[in-house]
C-alpha cells in the first residue's frame, strides 16, 4: 500500500543496480510458520520480513539504500520498534546487524559480474546476432555500415570492468583476495600454455 500510494519515494530504487531483488512481506501473529518450534502464541505485533540479494558488500548495499531512498526506507519501516530511521547511517547500520538473519548458502549463476555486466553481456550478444544475419544477407559495403552502427551502440558495454573503487574495508579485503586468486589462475594458466609442444 504505501509503494503504491507513494511511488516517488522507491524511484530512486531504479538507480540502485547492485540490487537485483527486494521484496516486503508482512507478517501477521497467527500466520507466523511452525517450522518445528511449535505454535507462536506470544506475538503480539505484525512483523515485517525483506528480503534482498544484491552484489557487492554489505556496507555498499546498505549506503547504497540509505542514500537512493531514504524517504522509502522511512516509509517501509516507520512503525516497526526502534527503527531510527534511514539517516544517519550509523544507527540504522546497527539497527539492521541487530535484526538481520543470514543466509548460509547463495547460489550466483556469474560470480564476479554485476547486474551491469550481465546487461552489457545480453546487449553485446544481441548485437552480435544481428551482426550474424545481416553478414548472410548484405553485400560488403552495406555490412560494413550495419557493423558501424552495432559498434557505436555496444562500444560502452565492451570491455573489463575492472576492480570496484574501494567503498569499504570489506570490498577492499575481497579485492585483495579476489586479485590473489587471479594471479593464480594466471600462472596456472601460463604454465599449462608454456608446458604444450
Amino acid at each position: 500500500m504505501a509503494a503504491r500510494g507513494v511511488p516517488s519515494n522507491l524511484m530512486g530504487l531504479l538507480g540502485l543496480s547492485l540490487i537485483h531483488f527486494a521484496r516486503w512481506v508482512i507478517i501477521k501473529p497467527d500466520q507466523w510458520p511452525d517450522l518445528g518450534q511449535g505454535k507462536q502464541t506470544n506475538l503480539k505485533n505484525d512483523y515485517v520480513l525483506f528480503c534482498s540479494n544484491f552484489n557487492g558488500t554489505w556496507d555498499q548495499y546498505i549506503d547504497a539504500f540509505s542514500d537512493g531512498i531514504p524517504n522509502g526506507l522511512n516509509l517501509f519501516w516507520y512503525s516497526s520498534i526502534k527503527y531510527p530511521l534511514s539517516i544517519p547511517i550509523t544507527p540504522f547500520k546497527n539497527y539492521i546487524t541487530y535484526n538481520q538473519i543470514g543466509n548460509d548458502y547463495y547460489y550466483n549463476a556469474t560470480p564476479g559480474s554485476a547486474q551491469r555486466d550481465i546487461k552489457s553481456c545480453i546487449k553485446v550478444y544481441d548485437a552480435l546476432l544481428g551482426l550474424e544475419k545481416a553478414h548472410a544477407t548484405q553485400s560488403a559495403e552495406e555490412f560494413q555500415k550495419t557493423y558501424n552502427v552495432a559498434l557505436l551502440n555496444i562500444q560502452g558495454d565492451l570491455g573489463d570492468p575492472g576492480f570496484g573503487p574501494v567503498a569499504s574495508l570489506d570490498t577492499e579485503r575481497a579485492d585483495v583476495h579476489r586479485e590473489r586468486y587471479v594471479r593464480e589462475q594466471q600462472d596456472t594458466f601460463d604454465s599449462v600454455r608454456n608446458a604444450a609442444p
